[in-house]
């Protein structure tokens, strides 16, 4: 039997200031998707840190609007703590995507997605989902995520991971 997560849209947790988060049991969440130079790439490679998995395409506005701030998170936190993994959500050949990615000077993992949301339902884009250093499915945010935001939510949930939570 498929256990459910308590996931919490990233921004309600952030307006309202939640304590830690924990999914209704232990499972972790893993998949693997091909990067541009079709090598296959699994979330399991990025344990031990926070994840942000963000669904976008190159003709969504508020996909490229997020992007210098997820580009900059993830050169700023690659590290030591989390990283951005970019799945691309549209029909566009390896060529043209790499193009778009080296353009935007993107340095973060861009995975190419399948027919369906690795980790859920994915309604529009931007969606990104937050994964615990543990694996586990935390967070959900549809619409365009700040560094600020990725940063404080972090803070905060690592506070309190390192005191039981």
């Amino acid at each position: 039997m498929r256990q459910k997560y308590r996931i919490f849209p990233l921004w309600l947790l952030l307006a309202v200031g939640l304590g830690p988060l924990s999914c209704t049991g232990s499972d972790t969440v893993d998949f693997t998707l091909p990067d541009l130079d079709g090598r296959e790439r699994s979330l399991s490679e990025f344990r031990g840190k926070w994840v942000v998995v963000n669904y976008w395409a190159t003709w969504c506005p508020p996909c490229l609007k997020e992007m210098p701030e997820l580009e900059v998170f993830h050169t700023n936190h690659k590290d030591h703590d989390a990283v951005v993994i970019g799945i691309n959500r549209e029909s566009i050949s390896n060529d043209r995507l790499r193009e778009f990615v080296e353009e935007q000077f993107i340095s973060f993992p861009i995975l190419r997605g399948g027919p369906r949301g690795e980790l859920g339902t994915i309604s529009a884009l931007p969606t990104s989902y937050m994964v615990s250093p543990e694996g586990r499915l935390v967070a959900r945010q549809v619409g365009p995520l700040t560094g600020k935001q990725l940063e404080e939510f972090i803070q905060r949930h690592s506070s309190g991971q390192a005191a039981g939570g």
